[in-house]
């Protein structure tokens, strides 16, 4: 039984070792830009001003699931954090103060001009703010999908603490996962459909480039990275907390997990309660701040409820129309 397991497992890292190999013959949806030493993996798609740029949860690049709908409402850039979908990893920490800095070099080298309109799902609502903190002039307006505050999240109860290692020791499993080709595995047999069924109502082709990511060693290296350095992030952050009356849309999921036999396991009220206070004080980021319901909705909102990040960016940019060209 032993021998059958170990062969199964040659096979299957074997197999995934040419999978990547194939993949990598192929060229990326997009471009890739060098920032000294690593590259990093920019999408562009539609036209028109502002340009939205979005900036994905930990661990996610599901801004690929609305690049249609998007693109319906004007230009839109969409890249890899370092170290998932296309980008190279990077050897600089994974914090919001370095994601920032990284953001703003791909988006010079690659004359994407400003004015921007960011959107930030989850952890990436840090990197936005922080962005439009550092630099006011190419901001004039923020999408915040079921976002972090750095208030509540640096005052974690000890359960939550819990969870969080939990979260962190199950990145590190799927690390190994990935190189035994136990997550491609999981992929063919559709897995990833079977945990989160909404995901049929997207088109395949955005659908692989996630999962293409989530195959990756990498992918699992750089969100135990990012997990592990999110105090640091959050106190990077506490700086960006004031924007005038900068338009934001702050949508907030209806839970944190949908209601299910596995969140019987996990602290749901508190996390639930954490969520509360967070909305609360994100509303005060701005004086033109609005606050939509995803009433149907998870955490991934992207994956739950998109359409509601559509009307969000639309009552941005209804908001910034003065100022676009033309």
């Amino acid at each position: 039984m032993m021998d059958n397991r170990a062969s199964i497992l040659v096979f299957t890292t074997i197999y995934q070792a040419i999978a990547c190999w194939l993949e990598d013959q192929k060229p990326p949806p997009g471009q890739m830009f060098d920032l000294g030493g690593y590259r990093l993996h920019l999408y562009i798609g539609g036209e028109a001003s502002p340009t939205i740029v979005l900036d994905h949860s930990l661990g996610g690049i599901e801004g690929y699931l609305l690049v249609e709908e998007l693109t319906k409402l004007g230009r839109v850039c969409i890249y890899d954090r370092a170290g998932y979908g296309w980008s190279d990893r990077s050897p600089y920490p994974r914090t919001s103060n370095q994601i920032v800095t990284e953001l703003d070099t791909l988006l010079t080298k690659a004359g994407i001009k400003p004015p921007y309109i960011l959107i930030g799902d989850s952890f990436g609502s840090y990197n936005v703010r922080l962005y439009a903190h550092r630099f006011p002039e190419k901001v004039i307006g923020m999408v915040l999908t079921d976002g972090l505050h750095e208030s509540e999240m640096l005052k974690m109860s000890f359960q939550l603490q819990a969870l969080k290692l939990f979260f962190i020791s199950g990145f590190f499993m799927s690390i190994l996962g990935s190189i035994l080709g136990i997550i491609r595995l999981m992929r063919i047999c559709k897995v990833f459909e079977l945990l989160k069924p909404e995901l049929s109502k997207f088109p395949n082709h955005s659908l692989n480039y996630i999962k293409r990511s989530f195959c990756r060693p990498k992918h699992w290296i750089t969100m135990s990275r990012e997990m592990l350095n999110l105090s640091k992030s959050g106190r990077e952050v506490i700086i960006a907390n004031q924007f005038g009356d900068m338009p934001i849309v702050n949508i907030k999921a209806n839970s944190f997990f949908k209601p299910s036999f596995w969140t019987l396991f996990i602290p749901l009220r508190g996390a639930n309660q954490l969520r509360q206070q967070m909305h609360v004080e994100l509303l005060k980021l701005s004086t033109n701040c609005t606050q939509l319901q995803a009433s149907e909705s998870g955490h991934f909102i992207w994956v739950d409820q998109p359409d509601v990040i559509i009307n969000a960016v639309k009552i941005v940019l209804d908001k910034v129309d003065l100022s676009r060209p033309g």
